[in-house]
């Protein structure tokens, strides 16, 4: 790939000034040589630092230092290599603009040429050697015009990248910001606030399409005497011990929250009030099996409250909640550690004792 010297590419604000050419000019006829260097030196003489340089074979081109160069006059074929080989072997050394100057007025030779890497093509013919300046100029400019549009491509590439990075960074930050937002810190599972969002989407969803939904609330019982005897790091560990128990039982589209203090609450979609209470007695056996090693004595139960949209028949999406949340109480009443339906209590009063 053609090397470039980055401190060589000139910005937009030099390419109304006047072109400095510091040519190379390689051309086995010691007459047409001399002829191409004076047509320059003529036209460039009252530009301070412009020069031309002759040299007779592709060796004596590839011994100069190149980069002291603007623009390289090639000839087609040179006693020791032909000139397309050796623009390819200038172009790995650096990327500049190389001008074929060949009495060789074959389209199908300056094809070749411009396919290999060549920026303009000039015919030995007429005047050519007054307009050859001109086009040494021209291709100059277009030379740097195309760099500083390759580092504008760079730059605007790095920049667009960039962006594709702090975009994805923002919107891994908004998604745990969502996340905490919707997440109770402790266990891990959705908060109020969230489980309201996927209630009211899950009820509107059961009911247009008439498919059943469940929902449990679960209550740790004698979890206020268990924190205030064994203290709030152990009260903290049963609370994260019930959301594993929890989140092992469920499936993906199931929904388990935090609903406040030791209450937890549950959504099942597609799930009747048979499967609902499948779950729950899972949920409170395995919690029983896991928690002695917590508080070094007896597991930890929960009292149940269930009910669902076929088995009820709710008005509302919070009036589902209600029923289970009224069916939870009638299980603390009857001694806690067990599972009530509201199809069992039907619409009585909630009870007020806990």
């Amino acid at each position: 790939m053609p090397k470039t010297n980055s401190n060589e590419i000139k910005t937009s604000a030099d390419w109304n000034e006047p072109v400095i050419p510091r040519t190379l000019v390689v051309e086995d006829d010691p007459d047409q040589r001399q002829l191409i260097c004076d047509a320059l030196e003529v036209y460039f003489n009252d530009r301070n630092g412009a020069k031309v340089v002759g040299v007779s074979t592709g060796a004596q081109c590839l011994a100069q230092n190149l980069h002291e160069f603007d623009a390289i006059l090639l000839d087609h074929q040179l006693p020791d290599v032909s000139g397309v080989h050796l623009l390819g072997q200038i172009l790995e050394v650096r990327d500049i603009p190389i001008i074929f100057v060949t009495g060789n007025n074959s389209s199908a030779t300056a094809a070749e040429a411009i396919r290999a890497g060549a920026q303009d093509y000039v015919i030995r013919l007429g005047d050519y050697l007054f307009a050859l300046p001109v086009v040494v100029e021209k291709n100059i400019r277009l030379h740097r015009l195309k760099q500083e549009n390759a580092q504008l491509q760079e730059k605007l590439k790095a920049s667009l990248e960039e962006i594709q990075v702090k975009k994805a960074q923002l919107e891994e930050s908004l998604l745990k910001l969502r996340r905490m937002a919707a997440t109770d810190h402790l266990t891990g599972l959705a908060n109020r606030r969230a489980f309201a969002e996927v209630l009211a989407r899950c009820h509107n969803e059961a009911t247009r399409y008439d498919f059943d939904l469940s929902c449990a609330m679960l209550d740790l019982d004698h979890y206020k005497a268990l924190n205030d005897t064994l203290g709030h790091l152990i009260g903290d560990r049963i609370l994260q011990a019930a959301a594993k128990v929890i989140r092992a039982n469920l499936r993906g589209s199931d929904t388990a929250a935090r609903y406040g203090g030791d209450e937890f609450v549950l959504l099942l979609p597609h799930t009747s009030v048979e499967m609902a209470l499948n779950v729950a007695e899972r949920i409170r056996q395995e919690l029983a099996l896991s928690t002695p090693a917590i508080t070094r004595t007896a597991g930890v139960t929960l009292s149940i409250g269930i009910s669902s949209l076929k088995s009820d028949h709710p008005a509302s999406a919070d009036a589902l909640v209600s029923m289970a949340d009224r069916a939870l109480y009638v299980a603390k009443d009857r001694g806690k550690n067990c599972i009530v339906t509201f199809g069992e209590i039907g619409a009585l009063s909630r009870p007020t004792s806990t």
